[in-house]
């Protein structure tokens, strides 16, 4: 049985890895692209979040809002397809980060993003900031990517 377990967490982490970002591991943003519906990696994304008993506090509708503030503003969407971003928060890692440094807490919520392009159809975007945090915070920097790694990489399964 113990065996079993170790081969499902390795070929979990195999398809995490499967997927690498676009990006490098410390840009500033994190970006993964893959081919797949918006709506069922959302759905995936939203899942893995709830799934590990968090709570999305708020859905951003970026695409929506450029749709509907282009005739007042004279900014077109000529961006994005589908856009919008997934406001969560983990207490634990919140606690984790402001204890690091009080000032973390600017980290909160965490975010999600999924997109897609109007100048690439077909291809779908997850993306999430890289954390740089205050005090002695490599603990909680790293427990974050390993969070954000790990929704996104449930997201895409």
């Amino acid at each position: 049985m113990r065996h079993l377990i170790i081969l499902i967490l390795l070929l979990h982490t195999a398809v995490a890895i499967a997927q690498p970002p676009i990006t490098s591991k410390d840009a500033p943003i994190v970006v993964y692209q893959l081919q797949d519906d918006y709506d069922s990696i959302k759905s995936n994304l939203e899942i893995a979040i709830t799934g590990r008993g968090m709570l999305i506090s708020n859905t951003l509708h970026i695409s929506e809002m450029f749709e509907r503030t282009a005739a007042d503003t004279g900014l077109a969407n000529t961006i994005y397809g589908k856009a919008e971003s997934l406001e969560f928060c983990n207490i634990k890692l919140s606690h984790q980060m402001s204890s690091a440094h009080p000032a973390n807490l600017s980290i909160c919520p965490l975010t999600i993003g999924i997109y897609t392009l109007k100048s690439q159809p077909g291809e779908l975007f997850l993306t999430y900031r890289n954390p740089k945090m205050l005090g002695e915070s490599a603990k909680a920097e790293a427990a974050l990517i390993k969070l954000y790694e790990g929704l996104i990489g449930e997201a895409m399964e």
